[in-house]
């Protein structure tokens, strides 16, 4: 797990949903207080926390070789912290309830093609990239040290979508400029 959990200054992979929606909300106004430093970002529930303490032991489960990994590129003040990752290779973890199918959202396909951008620029070559899924049951939020159940793993790759980053790059860029200047965008 990254250490900071400082959200200002820099936009995040996870920001993607954000950047790329309605800048006319109450939710961006807050999103955009808090890259100003004006506000500390801060919900966490339950399936949160489970999800930070069970992030590695999934990792471990699929094989990464390098977790926690932090990219900057401050051209764009891109700040990217990919979960799991090698050469060539990123794992974003998810976890869901097992009740349910994991369905790979649009929100999360976009902020997987952000890591691939991002892992792209630092390596020069465009690295492959997976979520890779877990469910929970109840009994995983009781006790976060319980071992993977491989069973309940699902993988699903995700391409690199050049004309969605040709999207949001004018976007970043715009931001990036209002957050230098201290103002709304």
């Amino acid at each position: 797990m990254i250490a900071s959990q400082d959200r200002s200054g820099w936009f995040g992979a996870s920001d993607v949903r954000t950047i790329m929606g309605n800048w006319n909300t109450k939710t961006f106004q807050t999103w955009w207080a808090t890259k100003l430093g004006l506000r500390s970002g801060g919900f966490v529930s339950d399936a949160m926390y489970a999800g930070t303490y069970y992030e590695h032991p999934i990792l471990d489960a699929v094989g990464a070789t390098r977790k926690d990994h932090q990219i900057l590129i401050p051209e764009l003040l891109l700040r990217v912290n990919l979960d799991g990752d090698a050469p060539g290779r990123i794992w974003e973890v998810k976890t869901h309830s097992a009740e349910k199918e994991f369905k790979v959202s649009k929100a999360y396909r976009d902020q997987v093609v952000v890591q691939m951008f991002a892992k792209k620029h630092e390596e020069h070559k465009l690295p492959k990239a997976e979520i890779v899924a877990y469910g929970l049951t109840a009994h995983d939020y009781d006790n976060f040290f319980h071992t993977i159940d491989k069973s309940r793993l699902s993988r699903h790759s995700i391409d690199y979508d050049n004309e969605f980053i040709g999207q949001f790059l004018p976007k970043i860029k715009h931001l990036k400029k209002c957050l230098e200047q201290g103002r709304w965008p």
